[in-house]
């Protein structure tokens, strides 16, 4: 053998060991030995530090024929080899060192989620490829900034100060108060999972999807990109909105045919450009993000400062008010851009003339007043100021809630007015409600401004430290948005007139944007840079929903979805940017934004949901791989979470809720039933084992009541020497008999050694699984490796299952073939395993004739199914027919119960008891008893005795002289093995390992002897099977047998299946040859056959 001693060499360490060739009798030269196999087995084995540049050619060549290792080759072989690490050295290659472990994975780099290398490939052009950096954002740019930019919106500048209008200050801030809260619980959520492990690009679909499992991941992920991309088409509607009503309003297209059709024009304008603002953009992306992301400070820049306008212009109000009047008729608001002067006449050159306003209302310029609008000639017209200012007291008329109608009057409350009807074809004059406005309507406009809270763990692989930064940057970014929102609603309210603020497109005021009139230094600072913010908002969401559905598409859960993981040669999803174009192009054709904002909320508000979902139930479970560094969570914070998100999300538009859900649930279900099989280590599959652990414990409290009681089958299969299922019909009948319902056990026994045939017993289960799909059995499959089979069976019988999902009924093959063959094993063992069922009270089915049993392609439109019911064995007959009546194939036949009465039974009174029986057991099934004529024993039944008795004593003897035959073989090739004499005969040596056929053997004069001895001895025996006289015992069983059969096949040879009590095995051993022969003679000329043994309780029952 291998030894290591101490060398102390020129050139080499001190304290350097090599290995000295002691002995090996058994390995040659130039042989690999086991202990040290250099070649193939420790080249495998993982480095510990890298000790050499560069791999040498050398490794694993050292030649066995050298028997010496010098100290260079060991330290060349450094890596491989460890004076002490000995022990473990055949183990290195699958369970690697701790310190070439711990180097993987601090090697580890987490690239940044796809923009950076296309970025580094676009600028490389194929050229040499830079070294890629490693993370080194901060919180601040890498969290802070880009979640910021996120979630301040288009919402902000254009639906605000609208929303503060309608809903009143206090409603305003629950509002904001209720989404925020939302977020943040979120944020807390995904905090404790974005800090428990890395989290590589991918961000939310990520930690669901690893959190939750494929399913909910697939169909959160896709929701999230949905969200995403309807969220670009939101951003560009806004864009448009801000160009052609505030910006550049000649640029129209499409202009009113009349007074009222102004909405669908303006709708019309905005689906055209829209669709070429979303074309531009999507070029963008397309030609390179690096251009997005260069731009990304700019939109923030213009964001910050449109943000800080607002703060200086409410400042700035306090003493100095903007000028922006408004002309009220009585206490309407009228559209300004309709005149020039805000009066019914106008003095000019000392005459008083008509004013536009007066053409507008009576139709004439002489001032008469037969043609006037009633509600013109009874109201005053009056200037009121639009931004009265912060120090005026405003806020206390704009506290309360104000909801209108759509098509309704925008009205200043307390105004002087005489209330009056007014012609409707001058509605057109007043500034008007153009949506019905409720709390939940604004809940579901405001809550996408909130969105954006995941752009900082979309970019955790860019972080430097993503762990801490992920929890600090988004929460600052939710607290700091939060204020600014909180300070918003409460300066609106404060600065600017109600009616303005519930002016949506800022008629009242000249057509500027209200939040605009509140600005300083001028309108414009915030127009353009809501353009701007927005326009970049809408590049980033295109940005990043490809990404995002590229990444869903590449973990290949969603088949149909493969196409979209492709793209540039960079990487860029160019097929993902394709589609996500075209479903924002849906939400441009929308072309509201009131109508896409609640569209994107409820995908939003859905992945929110999951994202507390996927805390709490990591959370409850207490898994162990759930330590998350940010300790500030709690299961009961993120179910507060859940709970917001699915109040909001039917707070804000119950049907689309709906929608959104049967979206993600038919998302799920085709990911379970399709979708690539996926193990993430998920909650969900803990969860699983947790309800499952659960379940068991609960069971395991007591037996189940017979009501309950149901077969929960363990079938024991026969495999061939290919590993091949041996009898496929017998899954067919389980399945038809389970109907998909219960416990289901496939066992199967490998006669061998458990170390030498673990591989086989691998493959064995994975074909039973294969047959098990194709049958469409559900259920566990179970191989046991023993040194014999009935050892095997016995110990599935006893140990399968799990506490109260134990199997109660055993399912067997008949042995076919057992009377042509010499070794008796085959039915041994049958007859073992039956009386290890009944040991272990557990029912007993034998499917005899089984490969004519049907398919589950088959379907029977007739015929019967009979049970014969010739002793009570716990109801087991009964219920077993109504089970398989539940399948399709058996679900036409009719069932028929026949009883055998006796002479001195009274078969018309067993007829209607049997029948009230089945009627209180609610089984449905024609009775029939048949009457069993005590008759003389026939010599037929005498010769099938004498001839079974014949036959099992002659193959005793035959086994005997052929054992004999080859002990004295043995006897002569091992003298010292006369112990062995003593098990001549035993039940072991039937089944104990085959003894070869050809045995060389030296013949001496008294071996010749004693075998003509053996010979002439063998003769008598056989002559005296001649003289034998049946066992009368055996006679009478064979008498019940063949009786019972004759009236069996009389009455039932074309049922599509017959019942039948199994009779039980003989106490005494000697006689299990004739056993199987009475159970042959019982079923004789019948096709199907079901022998059925019960377990010895009740298992059906006439109570409810």
């Amino acid at each position: 053998m291998w030894k290591t001693v101490p060398v102390s060499r020129d050139g080499a360490y001190p304290g350097d060991f090599m290995l000295q060739n002691v002995s090996y009798p058994h390995v040659k030269l130039g042989q690999e030995s086991p202990g040290v196999s250099f070649r193939g087995h420790l080249r495998s084995l993982p480095k510990l530090t890298e000790i050499t540049s560069s791999s040498h050619a050398s490794h694993g060549n050292h030649k066995e024929n050298s028997p010496f290792l010098n100290s260079s080759e060991a330290s060349k072989g450094g890596d491989y080899y460890d004076k002490n690490l000995a022990l473990f050295e055949e183990e290195l290659d699958i369970r690697p060192k701790v310190s070439s472990l711990l180097g993987k994975l601090v090697n580890y780099t987490n690239l940044t989620q796809g923009v950076k290398e296309h970025e580094e490939a676009e600028n490389t052009d194929g050229s040499k490829k830079k070294v890629s950096k490693s993370p080194s954002m901060g919180t601040l740019m890498g969290v802070y900034l880009p979640c910021m930019q996120n979630i301040f919106g288009v919402i902000l500048f254009l639906r605000l100060t609208w929303m503060v209008g309608m809903a009143g200050v206090l409603q305003s801030f629950l509002i904001v108060l209720l989404c925020c809260c939302c977020t943040m619980l979120t944020t807390i959520s995904m905090s404790a999972i974005a800090t428990n492990g890395v989290v590589p690009a991918g961000g939310s679909y990520f930690m669901i999807s690893r959190s939750l499992g494929p399913e909910f991941g697939g169909a959160v992920g896709l929701c999230f990109y949905l969200g995403t991309t309807f969220a670009g088409a939101m951003y560009i509607l806004g864009a448009i909105e801000i160009l052609l009503t505030y910006i550049v309003p000649q640029a129209a297209i499409f202009y009113p045919s009349g007074a009222h059709d102004a909405s669908s024009a303006m709708l019309n304008n905005m689906r055209v450009y829209g669709t070429v603002f979303l074309i531009l953009m999507a070029v963008v992306v397309f030609v390179g993000v690096k251009y997005v992301n260069k731009f990304a400070s700019l939109f923030l820049a213009c964001v910050v400062i449109s943000i800080l306008s607002i703060y200086a212009g409410a400042i700035k109000s306090i003493f100095d008010p903007p000028e922006f009047p408004i002309c009220m008729l009585g206490n309407r608001t009228l559209i300004r851009d309709q005149f020039d002067v805000c009066a019914k006449t106008i003095v000019k050159d000392n005459i008083t003339v008509a004013s536009k306003l007066w053409e507008n209302f009576c139709h004439n310029t002489n001032l008469t007043t037969e043609n006037c609008d009633e509600y013109f000639l009874l109201n005053n017209v009056t200037e009121i100021a639009g931004i009265p200012g912060a120090a005026s007291g405003i806020l206390k008329d704009n506290l309360w809630s104000n909801y209108l109608e759509k098509g309704e009057i925008l009205e200043k409350a307390h105004h002087p007015s005489v209330d009056v009807a007014g012609q409707k074809s001058n509605f057109h004059l007043y500034v008007l409600s153009d949506i019905s406005t409720s709390f939940m309507v604004l809940v579901g406009i405001f809550f996408p401004s909130v969105t954006g809270i995941m752009a900082g763990s979309n970019r955790s692989g860019d972080l430097k430290d993503a762990q801490k930064s992920i929890p600090v940057g988004t929460i600052l970014a939710i607290v700091t948005t939060s204020l600014v929102y909180f300070s918003c609603v409460l300066l609106f309210g404060a600065c600017i007139e109600g009616v303005v603020l519930r002016d949506k497109y800022g008629d009242a005021v000249n057509k500027n944007l209200v939040v605009g009139t509140l600005s300083w230094p001028s309108p414009w600072v915030i127009v353009i840079g809501s353009f701007f913010s927005t326009c970049g908002a809408g590049l980033q969401s295109l940005t990043g929903a490809p990404r995002l559905l590229q990444a869903i598409a590449k973990d290949n859960i969603i088949p149909f979805l493969w196409v979209f993981g492709h793209g540039k040669a960079n990487g860029e999803p160019t097929w993902a940017l394709l589609l996500t174009a075209l479903i924002a192009e849906l939400g441009i054709l929308i072309a509201s934004l009131d109508m896409v904002a609640p569209i994107l909320s409820m995908f939003f508000l859905m992945c929110y949901l999951f994202v507390n979902l996927a805390c709490a139930v990591q959370t409850l479970l207490r898994t162990p791989n759930w330590r998350p560094r940010f300790k500030y969570y709690h299961w009961a914070l993120s179910f507060l979470g859940m709970s917001i998100c699915l109040a909001l999300m039917f707070i804000s538009s119950w049907y689309y809720a709906l929608v959104a859900m049967l979206i993600a649930g038919m998302i799920y279900k085709y990911i379970e039933y399709q979708g690539a099989e996926k193990e993430w280590g998920d909650g969900i599959r803990g969860l699983s084992l947790s309800a499952a652990r659960y379940a068991l414990l609960r069971l395991e409290e007591g037996p189940p009541h017979t009501k309950n009681w149901r077969p929960q089958l363990l079938v024991l299969l026969k495999l061939d020497e290919d590993l091949h299922v041996k009898y496929p019909r017998l899954l067919t009948f389980a399945s038809q008999l389970k109907a998909g319902k219960g416990l289901t056990i496939i066992g199967s026994v490998i006669q061998g050694n458990f170390l030498e045939t673990y591989g086989e017993a691998q493959a064995a289960e994975q074909t039973i699984k294969n047959m098990m799909d194709i049958e469409k059995v559900k259920g566990f499959c179970q191989v046991v490796v023993a040194n014999k089979v009935r050892e095997g069976i016995a110990h599935l019988i006893q140990s399968c299952g799990l506490g109260g999902m134990k199997h109660n009924t055993v399912v067997l093959g008949w042995p076919y073939g057992w009377r042509q063959s010499e070794d008796p094993r085959s039915w041994k063992t049958f007859i073992g395993t039956v009386r290890c069922t009944t040991a272990a009270h557990l029912a007993l089915l034998v499917p005899k004739n089984v490969s004519f049993y049907p398919s589950n392609h088959e379907r029977y439109n007739e015929g019967n199914i009979d049970v014969w019911w010739i002793v009570h064995d716990g109801g087991m007959l009964m219920l077993l027919p109504f089970l398989l009546k539940q399948h399709k194939v058996w679900r036409k036949c009719k069932m028929r119960i026949f009883t055998v009465a006796q002479m001195d039974d009274n078969s018309i009174q067993m007829k209607k008891d049997l029948a009230t029986f089945l009627y209180q057991l609610r089984i449905e099934a024609e009775v029939e008893v048949v009457e069993m004529h005590n008759s003389d024993i026939s010599a037929y039944t005498y010769e099938r005795t004498l001839m079974m008795e014949q036959r099992s004593q002659m193959l005793r003897q035959m086994r005997l002289t052929k054992t004999e035959r080859e002990r004295e073989a043995q006897l002569v090739k091992d003298r010292h093995s006369i112990a062995r004499l003593e098990s001549l005969y035993s039940d072991e040596e039937d089944e104990g390992d085959t003894v070869p056929e050809n045995i060389q053997m030296t013949w001496t004069k008294e071996k010749c002897d004693a075998e003509k001895r053996n010979r002439g001895s063998a003769v008598g025996s056989f002559r005296d099977l001649i003289s034998i006289k049946p066992n009368q015992s055996n006679v009478r069983r064979m008498h019940t047998a063949v009786k019972l059969n004759e009236v069996i096949v009389n009455r039932s040879h074309d049922a599509r299946l017959v019942l039948l009590n199994m009779p039980g095995p003989p106490k005494n051993t000697d006689g299990d040859e004739n056993y199987m022969e009475f159970l042959e003679v019982l079923t004789e000329g019948l096709e199907r056959v079901l022998l059925v043994r019960g377990g010895g309780r009740e298992v059906i029952t006439i109570y409810s």
